[in-house]
């Protein structure tokens, strides 16, 4: 089994509800299965939200793929994320992630507040990492339907400023699209069995 790590960091709940749809995605191809985990809020407490756990060194060097989810924050990814991806300069000193899959996912408040620079921000240390990255083609009907969120540099969605809603069909359906997109490149990345 092919572990694909979902990691994310999720202030208002938003982000990690996509990122289970982008797990859910994942679980979909057979041979793999996710590994759901989130980072900790800058200055934050030692305890992570209910249902995640907090993504270790030791969960970016077991994965087979990865796929990385942040609120957008000024057009970046939050900096909690950022943080998590400054420590591991001792993984790219050993090439543990060079050849595997990623690709990325927001949320927003706004249409236009960096759904798409964000994803391809947060491509940038993956890239540095050796990885390589997997996006959504407009071969996925949602991408060309969307009146939310997505886009070819990974899923994302939209939920305006103290509202709460649930995912449109598109940003859902393009979620999973992702995990499953990622998912499938690890399996014919994978080397074979002895």
């Amino acid at each position: 089994m092919l572990d694909i790590l979902v990691l994310y960091y999720s202030r208002h709940g938003a982000t990690a509800e996509l990122a289970r749809q982008v797990a859910r995605g994942v679980d979909g191809v057979a041979g793999c299965r996710a590994r759901l985990r989130t980072v900790p809020a800058l200055g934050g407490t030692a305890t992570a939200p209910e249902g995640a756990a907090f993504a270790t060194h030791d969960d970016l060097a077991e994965c087979a793929g990865l796929v990385l989810g942040s609120p957008v924050r000024f057009g970046n990814m939050a900096a909690a994320l950022m943080a998590f991806f400054d420590g591991t300069s001792s993984l790219w000193l050993t090439g543990v992630l060079a050849g595997k899959p990623a690709g990325a996912f927001a949320s927003g408040s706004t249409q236009h507040g960096g759904q798409e620079t964000t994803p391809l921000g947060m491509l940038l240390p993956l890239l540095h990492h050796g990885m390589l990255l997997v996006g959504l083609p407009f071969t996925e009907p949602a991408l060309s339907e969307t009146a939310a969120g997505g886009t070819p540099y990974g899923a994302s969605r939209v939920v305006p400023q103290g509202e709460r809603r649930e995912l449109a069909q598109a940003e859902r359906a393009l979620a999973q699209a992702l995990g499953a997109r990622v998912a499938t490149a690890a399996k014919k990345l994978a080397p074979a069995p002895e």
